[in-house]
């Protein structure tokens, strides 16, 4: 026979707005992916035209020792390492300075 405690049950937390959480995690693999999708352009372009879009120097090696890996993980995992990199800077004034470049 179970028995049922009887105690006083805690006031209920406020309810939240929203306006302060953090995005969701779909919400944050979509960013991560379009930040990885971006680098993999990033390594496609051309050292002249890679040279004059507004990135760190950070970023640049990456790209550079990404052009040179052949292996296919190696290279996923420096896809990823890119995607990383890019998460914390502004994409829109890449993308911007991508379009100029066409």
């Amino acid at each position: 026979m179970s028995r049922l405690h009887r105690y006083p049950t805690p006031d209920p937390q406020p309810i939240d707005d929203g306006s302060d959480e953090r995005p969701s995690k779909s919400a944050r693999k979509r960013a991560a992916h379009a930040a990885q999708a971006l680098g993999e352009r990033l390594i496609g372009l051309r050292e002249a035209d890679l040279v004059k879009l507004p990135l760190p120097e950070e970023l640049l090696d990456a790209v550079r020792a990404a052009r040179r890996i052949k292996a296919h993980g190696g290279l996923a995992r420096q896809k990823q390492y890119i995607g990383k990199l890019m998460r914390d800077l502004d994409t829109v004034a890449i993308e911007a300075a991508l379009e100029d470049l066409r």
